[in-house]
């Protein structure tokens, strides 16, 4: 079924794509045990710096996919599926057949397995987005990776869409919902916890505009819905914690002793900029080393110093205009789909 945005469920991410059925049983046990193979090999247990460092290094082993590497792991993966039938259904086969239909099997996991791992990274730069609504980075991660794995069993390559962008629906609903029901002492209904985001994105914004919070009232207008039901939202969105409150098993502690040092980062703002580092030098790896050096100088990704094209073209000893072509050049290469299309979340 499609759902539809509506003012009564104001959905936080896209519309869901067409013609997509809720997963069987049988496949979401067998997504689930994928799953837990994977993250067990890779996921740490502990949501601090360190381990979300890690879990960062472990997933950065795996190069993203273009367009065309993600049809041929589709293709591996629907041959595999079609040979594990054929084995199933069938008595009377040779043991040639078999042979090479046992090798499709397993060239149709090794291709989800790899198809998997790619995008972990496009779990991570989702999943950061939501901090702070009541589950750790790492929580989310891992209802995210949940969504991924999802995603890969229902993707149909036919339809020319890339996997990224089919993806980030099926991750952005496991992770709302994980929201909705693990987030909360008392629980809230989806559609309201998602309500919860969407005002608070907006009044976020907001305060940027206005250089202070904004009003009740300044987010209905802004979102263009009544203003008894943003107050319902914003009540529903409060989660009073007393200061006070013992910490440990001997309460010789209170959660005021642990209140965060806001100098330094924390997971999510940890997890965003290595994964920005990460994505951004492997697009540069698409530009030739002049360009590179340019991009770098004029965007002071080295040093964090920009440099106008008058300094750039003095540092490499050329004119204004011979940097400004170089520089549209590369930039150019850099906005091509298969390029640049990592980059884009940050953006948001």
């Amino acid at each position: 079924m499609k759902h539809q945005y509506n003012a009564h469920h104001a959905w936080e991410f896209d519309e869901r794509p067409d013609e997509v059925e809720e997963p069987t049983v049988e496949a979401i046990a067998d997504v689930e045990q994928l799953s837990q193979d994977i993250l067990e090999e890779q996921l740490p247990q502990e949501p601090s710096l360190d381990s979300v460092q890690h879990y960062l290094q472990e997933i950065g082993r795996v190069s993203l996919l273009s367009a065309s590497e993600e049809v041929e792991l589709a293709e591996r993966m629907e041959r595999g599926k079609a040979a594990a039938q054929r084995l199933a259904s069938a008595e009377d086969l040779s043991w040639q057949l078999r042979t090479a239909l046992r090798a499709d099997v397993i060239g149709g996991q090794e291709a989800r397995r790899h198809l998997i791992q790619a995008n972990l990274r496009l779990v991570v730069s989702i999943a950061k987005k939501y901090v702070g609504r009541g589950l750790a980075l790492l929580d989310l991660v891992q209802e995210g990776n949940i969504g991924l794995m999802r995603a890969v069993e229902k993707f149909d390559y036919h339809k020319g869409n890339r996997f990224s962008t089919y993806a980030t629906w099926w991750i952005r609903q496991a992770v709302t919902r994980a929201i909705a029901e693990q987030g909360r002492t008392i629980r809230l209904p989806v559609h309201m916890s998602e309500s919860v985001g969407q005002v608070k994105r907006s009044a976020e914004r907001l305060a940027q505009a206005l250089e202070r919070q904004p009003t009740a009232e300044e987010i209905a207008t802004a979102l263009g819905q009544p203003l008894d039901r943003i107050e319902r939202v914003l009540e529903a969105s409060r989660r009073p914690v007393s200061l006070e409150t013992p910490v440990g098993e001997d309460g010789e502690h209170t959660l005021g002793d642990f209140l965060q040092d806001d100098e330094l980062p924390t997971p999510a703002d940890f997890a965003s900029q290595q994964l920005l580092r990460r994505d951004l030098a492997e697009a540069l790896e698409h530009l030739n080393e002049r360009e590179r050096r340019i991009i770098d100088l004029r965007y002071g990704l080295a040093d964090g110093q920009r440099r106008t094209l008058e300094e750039v073209g003095r540092v490499l000893g050329m004119t204004r205009e011979r940097a400004r072509q170089i520089e549209a050049e590369a930039l150019r290469r850099l906005r091509a789909p298969d390029v640049g299309q990592h980059l884009r979340d940050y953006l948001e």
